[in-house]
C-alpha cells in the first residue's frame, strides 16, 4: 500500500462480503482521488457559500458575462455510444437488489441505480449497493425473497447508469488523514476501479448521473476526476459518459457552461424538476417575492418551469446532447382501479407535454409506467433513437426562470398538512434506512421532503398567510405537526420521535438549513 492508502481508515464494519469491495487496492484509489481532488471541492462548496451571500444581498443570478465564449462558441459534445443512443424511458430507484433486478427487467432503456436521493445512506445500504453494482455489471445478481419467489436478470436488460452522491456530502464511515472522505468520490471511485474495465469488455462503460451541481466549475471539477481515474485504470478517455442532473436554480444558468466542460465525457443534461424547485425555494428562501403556493400547484406548466425546461432541451438539442425529462413518481395501487386510471392519464399528460416540449426521454419510478411513458414517446419518436434534430429558437431570458409567481396559487391548509405529513414520513422512513418511500401511492425521495420543508421554513419566516387569512406561524406548524404524529406514530420500532425532532430543527432555525440529509446523517443506525 501505497503512502496515501496508510492514510486511510475505514471506521464502518467489514465483513468478508464487504471486504471484496474495500479492498486495499480499492480504498488506495478513492484515496488518491480525495487526495487529489478534494480542495478544490472544498473550495467550490466555499463559492456556494459566497453566491448565496450574494442573493440574500439581492444581487439575483443571470447567465455568465465572462462565459459568453462558450455559449456563442461552435462546439459539440461528444457522439453518444451505442447503448445510450436511446434512452425514450428511463427507470431509476435504489441500489436493493430485488428492486434494482426489476428495474433491468422492466423493459426500459436504461436504469438509473441510485446511490443519492432514493438511498438513505447507511454503511450497509451503501456497501451493500456496491456489491450489488458489481454483480449486475457481470450479470450475476439474483435474488431470492423469504417467501420463495426467484429474481433474476434477463438476457436483454437496461443500460445500466449510476448516480453518486453530490459534492456537499461526505462518507463518515471512511477517513483519509483523519477527515471523512468525499462520498461523490467514493461512490463513484468504487464503481469505476471494481465496473469500469469489465463494462468495456462487455461493449459498454462506466455512466454516470451527476446530482446537486451549481456551476459549470463543479462540472470542470467532475472532468478533471473523469481524466485522472480513466488514466489510472488504463481506460481510454471519453469513456466516461455523464448525465448532468439540472436540479439548481444556480445550474439553470449554467447549462451550455456544463456541458462545455464535460465535453468529451457529456451525454446529457436532466430536468431534475423537485430538486430544482427545492433548490428555487431554498435560494430565495427569505425573499418574500419568491414565495411558492401549495406544492401540488407548481406543476410543469408554470411559466418558470415551462421556461427551465424549453432552456434545457435548446441548449441539450444545440450541442448534441440528450434532453431527459423528469420523474413520473405514481406507483399503481393493486387494489383502486379508479386511483390508477386517474393517475395513469395524469402520467400520460405529462409525458406528452415533455416529448412534445422535445425532450428526447423521460423517467419514470415503477416498472408499470414503462409501457406508459413508452407508447408515449413512440409516437413522436418512431423507430428515431431521439429527436436532437429538433432545434428549438426561442430565446429564454434569465427574468422568465426566476418569475416563479403563479396565477392564483394559494397557500392552504391541505397544502400545509401535507408538507408536515409527507416529510415526516419521508424522514422517518430514512432513519429505518429506506430512502425511496412509498406516500400515498407516490415513490418519493429525498427532494420531496426537501421541497415539503422548505416550504414550511420559507412560509414562516416570510409571514405568510392561508387563504383563509391565518398568519403561518410555528405555532400553527407544531399544532399541525402533532395532529399528524397522532396519525402516524402507531407502527411498532417506529423513529416518528426523531423524525419530528429532525423537521423541528429544519423548520424552525433562525437561518435555512443547506440539506436535510447532512443534518439527518448522524442519526442514521
Amino acid at each position: 500500500m501505497t503512502q496515501v492508502a496508510q492514510q486511510v481508515k475505514v471506521l464502518g464494519k467489514l465483513t468478508p462480503e464487504f471486504e471484496q469491495i474495500l479492498t486495499p487496492e480499492a480504498l488506495n484509489f478513492v484515496a488518491d482521488l480525495h487526495a487529489q481532488f478534494n480542495p478544490t471541492r472544498e473550495k467550490l462548496l466555499t463559492n456556494r457559500a459566497a453566491r448565496q451571500k450574494d442573493i440574500d444581498a439581492g444581487k439575483y443570478p443571470d447567465f455568465l458575462s465572462h462565459t459568453a465564449a462558450m455559449r456563442d462558441g461552435k462546439w459539440q459534445v461528444a457522439e453518444a455510444p451505442a447503448d445510450l443512443a436511446d434512452r425514450r424511458v428511463e427507470i431509476t430507484g435504489p441500489v436493493e437488489r430485488k428492486m434494482m433486478i426489476n428495474a433491468f427487467n422492466s423493459g426500459a432503456n436504461a436504469f438509473m441505480a441510485d446511490l443519492e436521493d432514493s438511498l438513505s445512506p447507511t454503511w450497509e445500504n451503501v456497501i451493500d449497493g456496491q456489491i450489488n453494482l458489481k454483480e449486475a455489471v457481470r450479470k450475476t445478481l439474483s435474488y431470492d425473497s423469504p417467501e420463495g419467489k426467484s429474481y433474476r436478470l434477463k438476457d436483454k436488460i437496461a443500460t445500466l447508469i449510476v448516480r453518486p452522491r453530490g459534492w456537499h456530502l461526505l462518507e463518515n464511515h471512511v477517513t483519509v488523514s483523519g477527515a471523512p472522505i468525499s462520498a461523490s468520490l467514493f461512490d463513484f471511485g468504487l464503481f469505476f476501479f471494481h465496473n469500469a474495465q469489465e463494462l468495456v469488455k462487455r461493449n459498454s462503460g462506466p455512466y454516470f448521473y451527476l446530482p446537486k451541481m451549481e456551476s459549470h466549475l463543479e462540472a470542470k471539477l467532475w472532468n478533471d476526476v473523469f481524466n485522472y481515474a480513466q488514466d489510472k485504470m488504463k481506460v481510454a478517455r471519453g469513456t466516461v459518459r455523464a448525465t448532468v442532473l439540472i436540479e439548481t436554480i444556480m445550474a439553470a444558468f449554467e447549462m451550455e457552461e456544463i456541458l462545455f466542460e464535460l465535453k468529451e465525457h457529456a451525454s446529457g443534461l436532466n430536468a431534475g424538476r423537485w430538486d430544482y424547485i427545492f433548490s428555487t425555494i431554498k435560494k430565495f428562501s427569505s425573499h418574500k417575492e419568491f414565495l411558492m403556493p401549495d406544492r401540488a400547484q407548481i406543476t410543469m406548466r408554470v411559466p418558470f418551469m415551462r421556461a427551465y425546461c424549453r432552456l434545457l432541451v435548446k441548449t441539450c438539442h444545440k450541442r448534441g446532447a440528450h434532453a431527459m425529462g423528469g420523474m413520473a413518481a405514481f406507483i399503481p395501487s393493486r387494489k383502486d382501479a379508479a386511483i390508477n386510471e386517474v393517475a395513469m392519464s395524469k402520467v400520460k399528460e405529462d409525458k406528452e407535454l415533455e416529448v412534445t416540449t422535445g425532450f428526447d426521454g423521460t423517467w419514470v419510478a415503477h416498472p408499470d409506467l414503462v409501457p406508459v411513458a413508452r407508447d408515449v414517446f413512440d409516437k413522436t419518436l418512431g423507430t428515431n433513437p431521439n429527436q436532437k434534430s429538433k432545434q428549438l429558437d426561442d430565446v429564454v431570458t434569465g427574468s422568465e426562470i426566476l418569475a416563479v409567481k403563479i396565477d392564483g396559487g394559494l397557500i392552504t391548509e391541505k397544502g400545509l398538512t401535507n408538507n408536515v405529513d409527507v416529510a415526516l414520513q419521508y424522514i422517518e422512513s430514512w432513519l429505518r434506512g429506506t430512502g425511496a418511500a412509498a406516500i400515498h401511492n407516490l415513490m418519493e425521495d429525498a427532494a420531496t421532503a426537501e421541497i415539503s420543508r422548505a416550504q414550511l421554513w420559507q412560509w414562516i419566516i416570510c409571514g405568510a398567510k392561508l387563504d383563509d387569512g391565518r398568519l403561518i406561524t410555528k405555532e400553527l406548524y407544531r399544532q399541525t405537526r402533532d395532529a399528524q404524529l397522532k396519525l402516524l406514530s402507531t407502527a411498532p420500532n417506529n423513529r416518528y420521535k426523531e423524525a419530528a425532532e429532525i423537521l423541528d430543527r429544519l423548520v424552525e432555525s433562525e437561518t435555512f438549513i443547506e440539506f436535510l440529509t447532512t443534518d439527518a446523517y448522524a442519526y442514521l443506525k
